[in-house]
């Protein structure tokens, strides 16, 4: 299964560098990133397969969810076959 991450807030150091480290240790490969620095905001999109994840989807989502206020970041997932079935339409 495909997932999206996205992550939007005050740029900092060490947010993407984070992120990647809590998809690591619940082994969620990241297969795609775009990022950018608007005006001082991050905003980040990635791509993620976790198809070989040691947790299930919502576990992965709360831990995200942790770091991004430990960052004092928003940070989103959502299951890719949901953005598939919106463009079905």
């Amino acid at each position: 299964m495909e997932a999206v991450i996205t992550v939007i807030g005050r740029d900092a150091v060490g947010i993407l560098a984070k992120v990647c480290m809590g998809c690591a240790e619940a082994n969620v490969n990241v297969e795609e990133v775009s990022q950018r620095i608007l005006r001082g905001t991050f905003a980040m999109i990635m791509l993620v397969d976790m198809s070989k994840a040691t947790v299930d989807f919502t576990a992965f989502a709360e831990k995200m969810d942790a770091i991004g206020k430990e960052l004092g970041v928003e940070i989103r997932c959502t299951r890719q076959e949901l953005y598939d079935a919106m463009h079905k339409v």
